[in-house]
């Protein structure tokens, strides 16, 4: 078995499926098996006798897959093709870990808390499957949903379930002075994500004191397969192997997603400034803050009447921090990187990683526009996959026509800081495989997809047309 060292490897590889669809039956299987084959090979992954994963998953070992489940369905008409990591890369990828001499393969991730689980599994045949596959191999426990909150929304107020899983299969972690938030932490509590309560941020974020809850699995797991969907995303711009980590997390109060204000006044919800945006961010602080059902009503109320006002006005971004100035998310999400890379049992981080992570990217229909809960169908034909997920992420913003040096999550991720993620430069990555990097990620191939993609309205600007 060949030594491993993500942190110091820059190769990508990528698989042309030979259909830019998926069929819906047995041929997808057959797909994605060949593409990871492929993957594995050009990335050694695999010894030619035997699984894709033999050179990758050593004997023993506890392996967990990190889907990108996100919701249940399309919050626009799109469907559900270019919204989750489809369920046959999560066949195949099962298939060929069982395939191995690992002792445990579990899938898991934690989605918006509104997404109901069930549902997914059940619309994605997942349910069905997960248990056939557990009754012939009991290395296989089936599918987790490690969120130990899930809410629902009645009559636009959040109504939710607590608690859901015991605290105590969580690991906590704090960063401190070293989590990436700590340079834009003030003594405001500015920090929110959308539709809850910000005292709880405050709790969890504030100077020094820099939290996150993870799911035991994924610190207890010795290899971790992150399979994301590539899609654009409007809040950090993409959504591929470094942003799908934030469903390790198991409360949405460890997360923030923006900071509270304009850009002219310290926040980056969103650019300048704006009193009527800035009643509205008060509105909803109070609506999130409600101590009935009524009062939530009331304010969720007036809330309405100014987002009309707002939109009516010409505003098109919101107050979610849906733009390119977005200076917080993807540093909570490249914290969760760190945690994910060298977290310990304790809650410490070690010196060097503590577990193999590799990334295999669903880009058969990738997704476009308003990513990640309405995203159109844009269909690709491609896997790709690597050992480092800034090098995976940087592939997959030129995929999507982005200049990835624009994109503060990619370009961030090859940063010079404590628990780094790449310990290589961003022109040092290299792709293999099908497709060569001067047609994936030159000047001129990024301007000539471009063309063609459909961008977040807030990230239009992060294209290099």
């Amino acid at each position: 078995m060949r030594s491993f060292n993500s942190l110091e490897n820059s190769t990508v590889g990528i698989a042309s499926t030979g259909s830019r669809r998926y069929q819906n039956d047995s041929t997808d299987d057959l797909t994605a098996s060949k593409s990871i084959a492929r993957i594995a090979e050009v990335l050694d992954w695999s010894d030619n006798r035997g699984s894709a994963f033999a050179n990758l998953i050593p004997a023993g070992s506890r392996v967990l897959l990190k889907p990108n489940f996100v919701i249940h369905e399309n919050q626009g008409p799109w469907g559900i093709d270019p919204l989750i990591t489809h369920p046959s890369l999560i066949r195949a990828v099962v298939e060929a870990v069982l395939q191995t001499d690992a002792a445990e393969v579990l899938v898991g991730d934690a989605p918006i808390q509104e997404c109901r689980f069930e549902q997914l599994l059940a619309a994605t045949g997942l349910d069905e499957w997960a248990e056939r596959v557990a009754t012939k191999d009991p290395r296989f426990p089936g599918v987790k949903d490690f969120r130990r909150t899930t809410c629902e929304f009645r009559n636009g107020i959040r109504v939710a379930s607590e608690n859901l899983v015991p605290e105590d299969r969580f690991v906590l972690f704090d960063l401190g002075a070293e989590s990436l938030l700590e340079e834009v932490t003030d003594d405001e509590h500015s920090f929110r994500v959308t539709c809850y309560d910000p005292r709880l941020l405050a709790e969890t974020h504030r100077q020094r004191r820099h939290q996150y809850l993870v799911a035991k699995e994924v610190i207890e797991a010795d290899v971790i397969i992150n399979l994301p969907k590539l899609k654009t995303h409007k809040k950090a711009g993409i959504t591929c192997a470094l942003k799908n980590l934030i469903g390790i997390n198991g409360n949405k109060e460890y997360l923030p997603h923006h900071r509270v204000g304009g850009s002219r006044d310290g926040g980056d919800c969103y650019p300048g400034a704006s009193p009527i945006k800035q009643a509205l961010e008060y509105t909803l602080d109070r609506q999130n803050t409600a101590a009935s059902p009524a009062s939530a009503k009331l304010w969720s109320q007036v809330s309405e009447g100014l987002t009309r006002i707002s939109t009516l006005s010409g505003d098109q971004l919101g107050v979610e921090g849906s733009w390119s100035g977005n200076d917080t998310i993807w540093r909570t999400a490249l914290d969760l990187n760190r945690i994910m890379l060298y977290g310990r049992a304790d809650g410490g981080l070690a010196d060097v990683p503590q577990r193999r992570v590799v990334h295999i990217v669903d880009a058969i229909i990738a997704g476009q526009g308003d990513g990640p809960l309405r995203p159109q169908p844009l269909p690709m034909g491609l896997i790709f996959g690597g050992e480092n997920a800034a090098a995976v992420d940087w592939v997959g913003a030129c995929l999507l026509g982005y200049a990835p040096e624009h994109i503060p999550i990619v370009r961030e991720a090859f940063g010079d800081f404590r628990w780094e993620i790449a310990k290589f430069a961003a022109e040092d990555v290299k792709l293999v495989g099908d497709l060569s990097f001067e047609k994936v990620c030159s000047s001129s191939a990024i301007a000539e997809v471009s063309r063609s993609v459909t961008y977040p309205i807030g990230w239009r600007d992060a294209t290099r047309k």
